[in-house]
């Protein structure tokens, strides 16, 4: 019987050549490795700049609160001082109006038209801020029997710009919902930079009230709650055009 023949050995496997990484592949991976940097150092300095400008719009928060509240308390003070003393305190002179238009335009001369545009007073129940001076108390005494105005006080300034407050940016009326678009308008150039600093130029009739104000859409109230009537009237006759001085803050609260 012949002998089986054995099966020829395999030879060994050939050692791998070592792998190599293309070099745009390493380029890649290290500017990919930079922008990483740069985005996360980008973000803290982002995240810190934020945290300043919330610890700056507290701080000036709580500083017109005090401010505030010393002049009230002064005005208390002086009130009584005059009592004690059998006379009587003349308080100083408004400096800011709120004007609100209350009828259309049947029936209406051409030169009170053009004094309502210029008062940025266009359509039924707008409403818009105004610095007294004579110029202003003009225009309000011509176009009187078509607008209610008075002397706001520092809550109903608040509660109109907070809930009703809008900007004119670009031309569009943007909703002020973040301090970022207060200080894009006017923090260069006026130092306004939140929402409270805002209030506080508009009610103290700052030196940057002309552009704040201007920054200002005119709020948009709505009809007044419980109505209105006798609109052909003057406030002091049981109506309702004509300055209410003070009681204007009550309009305000039924329509805003």
């Amino acid at each position: 019987m012949a002998p089986t023949k054995g099966k020829p050995a395999t030879p060994a496997p050939a050692a791998k050549a070592a792998t190599t990484i293309p070099e745009t592949l390493l380029k890649k991976r290290k500017r990919e490795e930079e922008w990483a940097a740069k985005r996360a150092a980008a973000r803290l300095e982002g995240q810190k700049k934020h945290n300043d400008k919330q610890r700056e719009v507290f701080k000036r928060a709580e500083q017109y609160v005090k401010d505030h509240r010393a002049q009230e308390r002064d005005l208390v003070r002086l009130r009584r001082a005059a009592k004690a003393s059998g006379g009587f305190y003349v308080e100083p002179e408004a400096k800011l109006a709120f004007v609100i238009r209350i009828k259309g335009i049947n029936k209406m001369h051409p030169k009170t038209q053009k004094i309502l545009q210029l008062l940025r007073l266009r359509q039924l129940y707008n409403g818009v801020f105004i610095k007294i001076n004579k110029a202003t108390v003009k225009m309000l005494r011509l176009a009187e029997p078509y607008i209610a105005w008075g002397y706001p006080n520092l809550k109903s300034v608040h509660e109109l710009i907070y809930k009703r407050g809008h900007g004119k940016v670009n031309g569009q009326r943007i909703p002020l919902t973040n301090n970022d678009i207060i200080e894009k308008a006017l923090g260069e150039k006026h130092n306004i930079i939140c929402i409270e600093d805002l209030v506080h130029e508009i009610y103290s009739v700052g030196p940057a009230f002309k552009e704040a104000n201007n920054f200002l859409w005119p709020f948009k109230l709505q009809c007044p709650r419980k109505g209105v009537s006798h609109k052909r009237r003057h406030f002091v006759q049981n109506g309702q055009f004509g300055n209410r001085e003070d009681l204007v803050n009550d309009l305000i609260r039924r329509m805003n």
